[in-house]
């Protein structure tokens, strides 16, 4: 067991606050009375009525949130899938170009993703929109499921499985009743991973999306090169809450589903 010392107490303190105390400043100032965000004028919640009435960036915020939750969807189920091909069967033919297309977005700068997408939708003559915005983040997302839910298929035990398909089971159904329960807090953990990045990429979205779709990443970017406004605070520490929300809710979840199989376990046991 590691022994937590003063540098790692300082270490940790440190990290902590370099990630945080940013967020922190921008929540504050989002109550800010003052139309300039690094001067305090008193607290104030006109900002997050001046957001409400801002329809573009309700309509940004709402797209993003449309592709954020399909392209995560989509994303879990197709990297799951990949993830089980992966470990589950071992070695087959073309095993090996398979995966190295699984794992590309993972390296491939995001600038070479967006613009090869944006000359794929040209070619087969599919508009620009919220479809397209869904296709790329899932295309790019799905790996890093995989790579989650593959971490954890490669400690499942494959006897509860093979238990499973001698009492009668069909494949499918010992992978939804055995295998899928086990590996649920990974596939959360993939969705939530692939439902962040969606909603926070700008680079792929801006070459994906069109007149008619514009996301929330993209709407800031273009907000900011004029001047930081006190609603994009506003707008930031709504995002803020509702990340920490669910991400608090799936650790629930996931704390739940992991004490339920050891009860289980042992009482089998």
């Amino acid at each position: 067991m590691t022994r937590l010392t003063t540098f790692n107490i300082v270490s940790l303190t440190l990290g902590f606050a370099f990630l945080y105390i940013p967020m922190l400043i921008l929540v504050i100032y989002s109550f800010n009375a003052s139309q300039l965000v690094t001067v305090w004028g008193g607290f104030s919640t006109k900002w997050y009525g001046e957001l409400l009435r801002n329809e573009a960036m309700i309509d940004a915020a709402w797209v993003t949130m449309k592709v954020a939750f399909f392209s995560s969807t989509l994303a879990t189920v197709l990297g799951t899938m990949a993830a089980y091909v992966l470990v589950r069967r071992g070695r087959f033919y073309g095993r090996t170009l398979f995966s190295g297309m699984i794992y590309a977005p993972l390296v491939m700068p995001e600038v070479i993703t967006g613009l090869s997408l944006l000359l794929l939708f040209i070619a087969i003559g599919l508009d620009r929109g919220v479809l397209t915005i869904v296709l790329a983040h899932t295309t790019f997302s799905m790996c890093y499921v995989s790579v989650v839910v593959s971490s954890r298929l490669v400690s499942f035990d494959d006897s509860l499985e093979e238990a499973a398909l001698d009492l009668g089971a069909s494949p499918f159904e010992a992978f939804r009743l055995v295998t899928l329960p086990i590996i649920a807090p990974a596939v959360i953990s993939g969705w939530l991973l692939a439902f962040t990045l969606s909603l926070d990429d700008l680079v792929i979205a801006s070459f994906t999306a069109g007149p008619s779709a514009t996301t929330l990443p993209i709407k800031i970017f273009s907000s900011v090169r004029l001047g930081v406004s006190p609603e994009i605070n506003a707008l930031s520490t709504i995002i803020i809450a509702i990340v920490t929300v669910g991400v608090l809710t799936a650790s629930i979840v996931s704390k739940r589903q992991i004490t339920r199989r050891l009860r289980e376990e042992a009482q089998a046991g």
